[in-house]
């Protein structure tokens, strides 16, 4: 097997006070992999997910402990530069959030923030993120009009759309289709299955059932630790844990 993209040692994690929303952590993920991050209501998951890229420094009072390797360098080391982990580990929200202007603007804002200023090169990401995100041919003749005026399933693509512009090593994705129609979310779906043969694809999912339809790999977290970790097809079908199972069939949560 492939040396981890991602490996998590002995993580803790606290908002203040003595509550724990991470306790001893230990995981690895692994490149080019669907890896789903799944439990109830605060088991963490949004938390760990926010740590890959250190959006957990915008939160008053966080207090983390232990070590998040990204392709063996530590993230919370002293002269890692955040702007750049965050270009190389993108996220894509749970409310899609265009920014005001065209989609060809949203998509060519960042890269040009981050210097790429040649238009063959420009338009070449334009077309090859939107074509990843399934999105191109729904847009490919109006990239100059409003990203306002996408549906909400086509603002969530171009967000995705978005991120692979900047050509990230890792994509992290927290609750994406929970707004969705479920045409939309089985198009943002099949185009996770495609992307994860350039990409690590971190998620948070809608639903235990959408987990078990695109995992690779999940992690099931309850109130802070990690229960269970392992192959989708076994452990959506034989947890070794029986809170695992509990909360796949229903009986929680």
């Amino acid at each position: 097997m492939a040396e981890p993209i991602i490996s998590v040692r002995n993580l803790f994690v606290s908002y203040g006070g003595d509550a724990e929303a991470l306790r001893n952590i230990n995981l690895d993920i692994y490149p080019r992999e669907v890896f789903v991050l799944f439990g109830p209501a605060r088991s963490g998951k949004t938390t760990l997910l926010r740590l890959f890229n250190r959006l957990s420094d915008l939160i008053d009072g966080m207090r983390v402990q232990g070590t998040v390797l990204i392709e063996g360098r530590d993230i919370f080391e002293r002269g890692v530069n955040v702007y750049d982990l965050r270009r190389r580990v993108s996220m894509v929200f749970a409310l899609p959030t265009p920014l005001p202007g065209s989609i060809y603007d949203n998509l060519t804002y960042g890269l040009k923030m981050g210097g790429i200023q040649n238009q063959d090169e420009l338009q070449s990401r334009v077309e090859r993120s939107l074509q990843q995100a399934a999105l191109w041919d729904e847009v490919k003749d109006r990239l100059h009009s409003s990203a306002f005026a996408l549906s909400g399933g086509q603002k969530q693509r171009l967000c995705l759309a978005r991120s692979l512009a900047l050509e990230p090593e890792i994509i992290l994705l927290d609750n994406p289709t929970s707004g969705l129609d479920p045409l939309s979310t089985a198009t943002v779906e099949a185009s996770l299955f495609e992307l994860k043969e350039r990409y690590t694809i971190i998620m948070v999912p809608h639903s235990v059932q959408q987990a078990a339809r695109i995992a690779d790999r999940a992690a099931f977290l309850l109130d802070g630790e990690l229960v269970e970790v392992g192959l989708a097809g076994r452990l959506f079908v034989q947890p070794r844990d029986q809170r695992t199972e509990d909360y796949i069939t229903g009986r929680f949560g």
